[in-house]
């Protein structure tokens, strides 16, 4: 973690990678940069099927105003997002639309469970709901609760972009992580 930079005017930055700086330049790695403007440019894609998709709106509204952490722009493409946020009670019959969505999306990709229902089935433990979306596609952050209050969901963004930031470039071209693309049945 880097420390807090302070300037002349008294303005702290936090997270500005670690290197050389100077008056009017800054020398660094450059996959600090990307990641930097990875973690602070994640754009969702909401997966909403029930009330979890009510708590989101309000976590994207002005009172939690998810916008802060450069997740402004909701996109409901696949092919330009970042993140798919599923949230809410996922049927076995939308269990292929879900991966459909997930395989339409560019690398690097994460996902987030959102409450009770697509982290575990929740309280539906029938044979029409999937008893978790980590069945179908690899998630990377689980938000518990039934639903889960907005701050929750805004913590499980902060866990995503720590991720993001975490990860380097070369991350997804590993045999690790091909591994567990070939357990889903992605190439």
């Amino acid at each position: 973690m880097s420390r807090p930079v302070q300037y002349n005017n008294h303005v702290k930055f936090e997270g500005i990678p670690e290197g050389y700086m100077g008056d009017g330049f800054m020398a660094t790695r450059f996959e600090k940069i990307v990641s930097l403007a990875r973690k602070n440019s994640i754009w969702p894609r909401p997966f909403a099927t029930s009330c979890c998709g009510i708590e989101f709106m309000a976590t994207a509204a002005s009172h939690y105003d998810i916008a802060r952490f450069g997740a402004e722009r909701m996109s409901f493409s696949p092919r330009q997002c970042d993140l798919i946020m599923v949230m809410g009670t996922i049927a076995k019959k939308m269990g292929p639309v879900l991966r459909q969505v997930y395989l339409q999306m560019a690398e690097p990709r994460w996902v987030m469970a959102v409450g009770a229902c697509a982290s575990s089935g929740g309280i539906f433990d029938t044979y029409s709901v999937l008893q978790c979306i980590d069945l179908v596609i690899p998630v990377d952050v689980y938000v518990p609760g039934c639903p889960p209050r907005p701050e929750a969901i805004l913590d499980g963004f902060l866990k995503i972009q720590d991720l993001v930031n975490a990860e380097g470039l070369r991350r997804r071209n590993s045999e690790q992580y091909k591994e567990l693309l070939e357990t889903y049945g992605i190439q």
